[in-house]
């Protein structure tokens, strides 16, 4: 008979790693850092008739990760995993800013600065288990962390490798937007996993046009999500935070 300690060496690298234990953590909607609270201007659009069935709220969020995610929190969170690694604040410092500074509403920049905060307090409530996320991002003194450089700063203490933390980082994007769409359209569960298994196809390419992008590259511009943001934000009967 195997005991546990000759099945687990049995299993050998079939195991998972820690690091990608602590990015599917990391990534999973239950975090409590309130995504699942806002629709980044979809409750907006399904308002305003431009989203108003299955295909249209995929095609939405694909169009959104790909010219949205992916050219800016995404490639924020790739410059800013190896700065927080060799403890680089001055660069920190400066991604975090362009984040403040490039949000194109009131209710884009609350958004980054609440789910900032949250995941700094995330890190206090664990106490030990969340010591070293929650003294790096005291010590950087960000006032107030955004939450694309606080994420970054919670995933560099895993094992994991950087496009690994990429895709969960745009992976939990992706569910979090994806069951906005579900209460906003209205849509069945089942449609929704469609919607996710269409998106999930599409985050490797994301991930990667985010890691390759340099400083000058990287952008905030979508003229049309940023317009349904500040209408989102007076709209008369909503079911998402603004």
């Amino acid at each position: 008979m195997h005991t546990a300690e000759s099945m687990a060496t049995a299993a050998g690298t079939a195991r998972p790693a820690p690091g990608l234990l602590h990015i599917l953590w990391l990534a999973s909607p239950t975090l409590p850092v309130g995504g699942f609270s806002y629709s980044e201007g979809l409750e907006a659009a399904v308002e305003a008739g431009l989203v108003s069935h299955e295909a249209s709220a995929a095609q939405w969020l694909m169009d959104q990760l790909h010219l949205g995610l992916a050219r800016t929190d995404l490639a924020v969170v790739a410059q800013a995993l190896p700065a927080w690694q060799r403890g680089d604040l001055v660069r920190i410092h400066q991604l975090n800013q362009w984040v403040l500074h490039t949000r194109e509403t009131q209710e884009f920049r609350l958004q980054t600065e609440q789910m900032g905060r949250s995941l700094l307090e995330w890190a206090r409530h664990l106490g030990e288990l969340g010591a070293g996320v929650f003294e790096q991002l005291q010590s950087a003194a960000l006032n107030p962390p955004t939450y694309p450089v606080a994420m970054a700063c919670a995933a560099a203490q895993s094992q994991a490798d950087h496009r690994d933390s990429l895709l969960g980082y745009a992976f939990g994007w992706t569910e979090n937007m994806v069951q906005a769409a579900i209460k906003s359209v209205p849509l069945g569960q089942s449609a929704g996993q469609r919607m996710l298994a269409r998106l999930a196809q599409e985050i490797p390419a994301a991930v990667d046009h985010a890691m390759s992008l340099p400083d000058h590259a990287r952008q905030a511009f979508t003229p049309m999500l940023a317009i349904l943001s500040a209408r989102h934000e007076t709209q008369y009967s909503r079911l998402f935070r603004s």
